[in-house]
């Protein structure tokens, strides 16, 4: 348990030279290395009706009966809108000095349309910041991290419309501007990859489509990689040279390593992870998809303009990995 361990990140911590249990000390690090911890809005804020908070697709979602095993939702989850001064303290107290976090868009713009700021949720906002730095805590702030205006998704289809793209944009110019005199690390959006497939494949999480995912998966995809996109053009143009930060797109995957070192097999676990990582990544640097997810899903795959892939290639100032697990990968063989 972490919160007994309150010294187990302090500065100047080292082994006792003990071999019976190793530790991980902060000694054990260069001293530029950043030891964080991480949250998304909607899995702690809670108030989800307060503060002019309008509702996300995951409010939706997590009402449905049978889409939560046991049928909880985020309704209050550990009512950080209320307690975040005390949440920043344990953070203070653990040794950290980084703390990632989302910002709710449907509490900056409660129908997600960007026509009307919410002057409540940017006051929340400013106070988590400012709470964060008078602790000596740097904030890394991620724009989108799954929670959709529900409003977004029911009028326009979400993902699954391009003009997403530019209210996305709308959001991400009104965060940079009121928060980016003191954030300088900024993720776009956070595993687009589990956005797209438990979205808009299996359905298991919000929205929860299912219906078409040759299709939707793709396309929403798609124009996530350009909201990024979008959205990073705009800090580079707008506020980098006066802000002085950084933007970045944050990425998932379960890496792919080969059965065996037959060819095959060794072709198929690279083929996984360009399905997984080239998926998002590589569009980001050479401006397209890769080349065996083109010659695989071929009409599938919408098309990105020379426009589009321009603003690609110049999208990111570092690439943000959550690493969970790897698996080994075969190519499939028919035994029928």
């Amino acid at each position: 348990n972490m919160a007994k361990k309150k010294h187990v990140l302090k500065e100047g911590d080292e082994h006792d030279g003990s071999n019976t249990k190793k530790q991980v000390c902060r000694a054990d690090f260069p001293p530029h290395f950043v030891f964080g911890v991480s949250t998304s809005s909607y899995q702690i804020e809670g108030g989800v009706n307060e503060g002019g908070r309008g509702k996300s697709i995951w409010d939706a979602f997590s009402h449905i009966e049978g889409k939560i095993v046991d049928g909880s939702n985020a309704d209050v989850a550990v009512d950080h809108y209320h307690r975040y001064k005390e949440d920043i303290e344990l953070i203070s107290e653990l040794g950290f000095k980084a703390y990632r976090f989302s910002i709710s868009w449907p509490r900056i713009f409660p129908d997600g349309l960007g026509t009307k700021v919410n002057e409540e949720g940017i006051a929340f906002y400013n106070n988590v910041i400012d709470a964060l730095l008078e602790k000596g805590i740097e904030p890394f702030v991620t724009l989108y991290h799954w929670d959709l205006p529900l409003h977004l998704h029911e009028s326009i289809g979400g993902w699954l419309n391009k003009q997403i793209v530019d209210y996305f944009a709308k959001f991400a110019d009104t965060c940079f501007e009121h928060f980016g005199d003191r954030v300088k690390n900024w993720g776009t959006i956070n595993e687009p990859l589990h956005i797209a497939v438990g979205g808009y494949d299996t359905g298991r999480s919000a929205p929860g489509r299912n219906h078409n995912s040759s299709i939707e998966t793709y396309l929403a995809a798609h124009h996530m990689i350009l909201a990024h996109a979008a959205a990073v053009s705009i800090y580079h143009s707008k506020y980098k040279d006066k802000q002085g930060g950084q933007i970045g797109l944050v990425v998932d995957c379960e890496w792919a390593e080969a059965n065996s070192d037959k060819i095959e097999d060794q072709c198929a676990a690279e083929r996984r992870v360009e399905f997984q990582l080239g998926w998002f990544l590589h569009p980001l640097y050479l401006g397209d998809y890769p080349e065996s997810m083109r010659d695989r899903l071929g009409e599938q795959l919408p098309q990105f303009t020379e426009e589009d892939e321009e603003l690609l290639k110049s999208s990111t100032d570092f690439i943000g990995l959550n690493q969970y697990t790897s698996s080994g990968m075969g190519r499939w063989r028919d035994n029928r």
